[in-house]
């Protein structure tokens, strides 16, 4: 088939990379417009954009799919099927009449589960222990359209939305190339969503990521794994955000309230609302990750010091 690819972050480029190596043609790629990154705030181009452009790709970017240059582009080329990993923008009825197949979406969970922008951070933060991803036909609902086909992943009791993430964008990858395999071949017809299991994954924001140290600390360390890399789980020390890179959970210590931190000459424990977590990895305001000891070294904490959360955030 003749495909136009639409994605915009890193996560999407393996799949462009596995429709690019198939029997299709991917003629032209949609990405969402250069973007400021950066100390120097310099416009950059989408991952997905820079690949398709080192692939000889045609590269359109409109700032809003309904943009009607776009669309008479895209009709101009007139593809059988365009096939979306994380693009990031609404489509509109008259965008998703244009492809004779339509837009098929690769989305990171097992729909209904979960269906929004952050699939793969909820799934962590709820504590599945099995997730995956889908293959459906994009309509005007949000992730709601029928579906094409599946695959599961388990989900690893250390695993950060991160790590999840990467290894749901490989292994999706071919779930999406086999998809159009199907519909080109019409061995694949789209079965519709059951009405029961639906859940929602809305963005998460810097607010959703602040810890909680009177939650458990199941769930203390399953925001932070779920906040890792992005937005970052966060708590205040002295005043000041402390961002938690990476936590652990331990038996032997029941000791401290909830948010009460003890620092020896390798470990740094705090307090939740059951057993303490052990803090691995942190970075203070203004500064790289580190280990949480040696920040603990150079703060120098003294007894009965405690992690809060901010008024507000």
């Amino acid at each position: 088939m003749k495909l136009v690819f639409a994605g915009t972050p890193e996560v999407a480029v393996p799949a462009l990379d596995a429709l690019i190596a198939s029997r299709h043609e991917v003629v032209a790629v949609v990405t969402r417009p250069d973007a400021p990154a950066g100390r120097g705030r310099r416009l950059v181009a989408s991952p997905v954009a820079e690949r398709a452009q080192e692939a000889g790709i045609e590269v359109l970017k409109p700032v809003k799919p309904r943009d009607e240059e776009f669309q008479a582009r895209l009709r101009e080329i007139g593809p059988d099927c365009c096939p979306v990993v994380a693009y990031g923008a609404l489509l509109p009825k008259s965008a998703l009449e244009i492809p004779t197949h339509g837009w098929v979406n690769l989305h990171f969970s097992l729909l209904p589960a979960w269906r929004g922008a952050a699939p793969v951070q909820h799934s962590v933060m709820a504590g599945d222990e099995v997730t995956g991803a889908s293959t459906f036909q994009i309509e005007q609902g949000l992730d709601s359209g029928p579906v094409y086909g599946v695959i599961t992943e388990d989900v690893r009791p250390t695993d950060t939305s991160g790590d999840l993430l990467t290894r749901l964008a490989f292994a999706g990858s071919g779930l999406l190339v086999a998809t159009m395999d199907g519909i080109e071949d019409g061995s694949l017809k789209p079965v519709p969503q059951p009405a029961d299991g639906i859940t929602l994954a809305p963005k998460i924001t810097v607010e959703d990521a602040q810890v909680d140290w009177a939650a458990p600390a199941l769930r203390v360390d399953r925001i932070v794994r779920g906040c890792t890399p992005a937005p970052g789980a966060w708590t205040v020390f002295r005043n000041e955000r402390l961002k938690l890179v990476q936590t652990g959970l331990v038996t032997d210590r029941a000791d401290l309230a909830p948010g009460e931190l003890s620092a020896g000459k390798n470990n740094v424990y705090v307090g939740t609302g059951s057993h303490a977590v052990e803090l691995l990895w942190v970075q203070p305001q203004g500064k790289k990750p580190m280990k949480a000891a040696d920040w603990a070294r150079g703060v120098r904490i003294t007894a009965g010091e405690l992690l809060t959360r901010a008024a507000t955030a």
